[in-house]
């Protein structure tokens, strides 16, 4: 008998990293879980390492019609949903002056809209006593150079945790954000090997760990 036997899971952004890991123990604990990614050949990966009781949905979370498809889809297939893991999120860093609007933009519509979107569309789906998760970051509490935009996002899917606990008090629904610091996944690794910046900040990660 597994935690979540008979729950069903939406880990968004659940093809690869934090994501798939996630999805990966939801199952093993019992439950049937929705993942999303926005490339197809790492969603069948992702599916083949999984295994079992899970179906993977092509789409963006930034895009509000994908989203209503997916919701759809869940409705259709399973009638319900217990728990929201609104994971997806893109990372890019700029330092002051270079911030372009369309760096801004696309950072804002994944991290934030995204999220926004993908609870309140989950919304019906949940029974009272569901669970929301939030990914957001140390970055959204903490200053590193070149992260503003990235680091404001996450700031504010903190404050989406705090505002929704009460939104949905009177369903019980629990909503909690999760604040990771820095993790070897392979979105992390094509980040910081990008770039000087990117060289920098794993420096400063690096140094900031105690055990290195």
């Amino acid at each position: 008998m597994g935690k979540l036997d008979g729950k069903v899971a939406l880990v968004t952004g659940g093809n690869s990293g934090i994501g798939l890991a996630t999805a990966k123990h939801f199952v093993h604990e019992g439950a049937y879980v929705f993942i999303t990614g926005r490339r197809g050949a790492e969603l069948a990966a992702a599916v083949k390492e999984i295994g079992r009781n899970v179906t993977a949905v092509q789409g963006d979370v930034s895009n509000v019609a994908a989203v209503e498809r997916l919701f759809a889809q869940i409705k259709q297939e399973k009638g319900k949903l217990d728990i929201v893991f609104a994971n997806a999120g893109v990372v890019r860093y700029a330092a002051l002056g270079a911030i372009s609007e369309e760096l801004f933009d696309s950072i804002f519509d994944t991290n934030v809209k995204g999220v926004l979107f993908t609870v309140q569309t989950a919304l019906p789906l949940l029974p009272n006593g569901a669970s929301i998760i939030l990914s957001a970051s140390m970055v959204g509490s903490k200053g590193l150079p070149a992260y503003s935009v990235y680091s404001a996002t996450k700031a504010a899917v903190r404050s989406f945790a705090r505002t929704w606990t009460t939104d949905l008090k009177e369903r019980r629904i629990r909503v909690n954000a999760v604040s990771p610091g820095s993790i070897d996944t392979p979105a992390s690794r094509e980040l910081l090997a990008s770039s000087e910046v990117g060289e920098k900040c794993k420096q400063m990660v690096a140094e900031s760990v105690p055990l290195g």
